[in-house]
This record gives C-alpha cells, sequence and structure tokens, in this order.
C-alpha cells in the first residue's frame, strides 16, 4: 500500500474516560470493508521520547492498520494530551490504563490482542504482561529498555547537562538522587518527577520480573548504527530461548528517533517490523 493510500486510512480520534479524567487515544482503523485480523496497543516511551517518536509510531500503526488490525495508540497518565500533569503519573495508573486500553480494544475487536512498547514503553509492555489480566498474544519491543533504574539515571544526566548549558553552579552527581530520596520531586528538563514514579521504575527490571521470561512470543528491535558490527543474540533473548521462550531479533539502522534533534523517517525500521513479524502479520492477513 502506498503513502497516500496509507494516509488516507480511517483514524478516529477519542477520549477515553478513566479514573482522574480521561486518556487522548488515537484508533488506526483497517480499510473500509476489511474486518480486523486483532488488535494492538501501543506503549509509548518516558518523558520528551514521547513527542519525539510520534510520527514513527504513527507511521508504523498506519501500516499495522493496513494489514487489517485496529491499533489504539493511548497517551498515558500525565502524558500528552491525557489528563494529569507528568509529576503526578505514577507506574501502577500506567498499568490501569494499558489494563484499560487492552480492555476496550478487546470488547470491540476480534482476534489476537498485541502489545507493542517502544523504549521505557517496552518495559512497561512486559511488566503488565506478566501479570495481564487479559490474554496477550504477542509483545512488539522497539528498543526495549530493560533496566528501569538505569532510564532514571539516564533522566536525571540531562538535569545535569541542562544546568551546565544554561552556566549555572554544577550541581553534584547524586544531587537529584538525594532529593528523590528524601521525598522531594526533580525537575528534568521540563518535566517535574516524582520520587514515587522513580522509585517504581527503579524497582523494574526484565531480569527480575516474574514469571522469569515472557509468558507470549516476543518481537524485539534494536537500533545498530553504522559503526556498528553484526551484532550477536543480546544475552537475555539468548536467557530467554534457553529457557524456553520465543524470541524473535532483529536490527534497524536509521537512527535513535526516539532524541533525535530532527525527525526521522525510519523507514528501515517499519521494513525490519514488517520482515520480523512478518510469520504473523501474513498469516492474519490472508483471508478464511
Amino acid at each position: 500500500m502506498n503513502r497516500a493510500a496509507l494516509d488516507a486510512l480511517p483514524l478516529l480520534p477519542f477520549f477515553l474516560p478513566a479514573s482522574g479524567g480521561q486518556r487522548y487515544c488515537l484508533l488506526h482503523l483497517p480499510p473500509p470493508g476489511r474486518g480486523a485480523r486483532g488488535g494492538i496497543v501501543y506503549v509509548h516511551p518516558f518523558a520528551e521520547e514521547l513527542n519525539k517518536s510520534r510520527h514513527v509510531a504513527a507511521a508504523q500503526a498506519r501500516a499495522f492498520a493496513s494489514f487489517g488490525y485496529s491499533v489504539l495508540q493511548i497517551d498515558l497518565f500525565g502524558c500528552g494530551d491525557s489528563s494529569g500533569d507528568f509529576g503526578e503519573a505514577r507506574w501502577d495508573i500506567w498499568h490501569n490504563d494499558l489494563h484499560l486500553a487492552c480492555a476496550w480494544l478487546a470488547q470491540r475487536v476480534d482476534g489476537p490482542l498485541t502489545l507493542w512498547g517502544l523504549r521505557l514503553g517496552a518495559l512497561l509492555a512486559l511488566d503488565f504482561a506478566s501479570r495481564a489480566p487479559l490474554p496477550l498474544a504477542r509483545l512488539l519491543l522497539w528498543q526495549p529498555e530493560f533496566d528501569g533504574r538505569r532510564v532514571i539515571d539516564r533522566f536525571l544526566r540531562l538535569r545535569l547537562a541542562s544546568g551546565m548549558l544554561a552556566g549555572g553552579a554544577p550541581e553534584a552527581p547524586g544531587q537529584a538522587r538525594a532529593a528523590l530520596a528524601q521525598g522531594d520531586s526533580v525537575e528534568v528538563a521540563g518535566y517535574l518527577l516524582a520520587p514515587e514514579l522513580a522509585h517504581a521504575i527503579d524497582g523494574v527490571s526484565a531480569s527480575a520480573l516474574q514469571p522469569s521470561v515472557p509468558p507470549v512470543p516476543v518481537y524485539w528491535l534494536d537500533y545498530q548504527g553504522p559503526e556498528q558490527a553484526s551484532s550477536p543474540l543480546p544475552p537475555l533473548a539468548r536467557q530467554w530461548r534457553d529457557q524456553g521462550a520465543a524470541v524473535h531479533v532483529a536490527s534497524f539502522g536509521d537512527g535513535p528517533f526516539w532524541h533525535s534533534g530532527e525527525l526521522l523517517a525510519c523507514p528501515q525500521l517499519l521494513d525490519a517490523t514488517r520482515a520480523l513479524c512478518r510469520d504473523w502479520l501474513d498469516e492474519e492477513r490472508t483471508p478464511p
């Protein structure tokens, strides 16, 4: 399907009633006259990475819709155009939002349900899948984060960098961590990070989830820069496979679009996703 045809696919923006207000959603629908082959819920990344990656996620959602999938993109509580401020966001609230999104889509679409996460959204998807009250068919992980504490440490380094660029007095290493430990929120690149959210993310690691392996097949795509040699199978993927999990891994080379200063189209990522997921895309696209 060409670009013009993809852009013409039905798109429904709406607000989904939820605890604490409402969640902004975009529903990408299959072409008119084609029944949905299943549903996909997109789990966006953390803080500003949400905005940096919207265009790529939307392009992939349209591609999935062209295969006959209904794709729901939801802004989690305190993010994007949903209710709440980022400083009020909590990991458990985000879990509830995913349950709401999956239940809403499952009630309206026949067929398997897929959870698709990017960066920290991939770790949230994994965490959700490990205790999901709803049946999921598979997980699609784009550039997944697997260690929540590392995510928060990297996020806090943005605070140090912005302070240096502003020419102010340099912040002592660990100062933001100390503030969080004392129960104080800290501002990072325009986002107010609450200690409750930081501590919850700190405590999430893919290697420590129970069950220890994903309960459904995993389709995993990682960025691999031009200077990098062909990477071996990631250790975690090998560990999951050794424990009996179905794990499919591929790479793409468009660039780290989630924090790029320019909009990257990422055709390699879209092509790699289609190739990696061909087994279920082609199977479920074929009419009975």
